[in-house]
């Protein structure tokens, strides 16, 4: 998942802008338009984020993970933790 590109989705869905987002974190708009383009950010921003949207970006990725591990074998996992 492309954690920039799903936080824009999930702002644009509750119909809110960059600039709305940036009032709370609080922080410049132009940062939010950085985060936006990252395809992963850390923990604590992502925590803020999800507690201002009311939307769990976590669970989203642990689906993925999940999914993600349900489609490979056990012999699979080394090489992808690897990389």
């Amino acid at each position: 998942m492309h954690v920039g590109k799903r936080i824009k989705e999930v702002l644009d869905d509750q119909g809110r802008s960059a600039s709305w987002l940036a009032t709370k974190i609080p922080c410049e708009r132009t940062n939010i338009y950085d985060v936006f383009k990252r395809k992963d950010v850390n923990v604590e921003l992502l925590y803020k984020v999800s507690s201002i949207l009311g939307h769990d970006f976590f669970l989203e990725l642990s689906e993925e993970l999940h999914a993600l591990h349900a489609e490979l074998s056990p012999y699979d996992l080394p090489a992808i933790v690897k990389k």
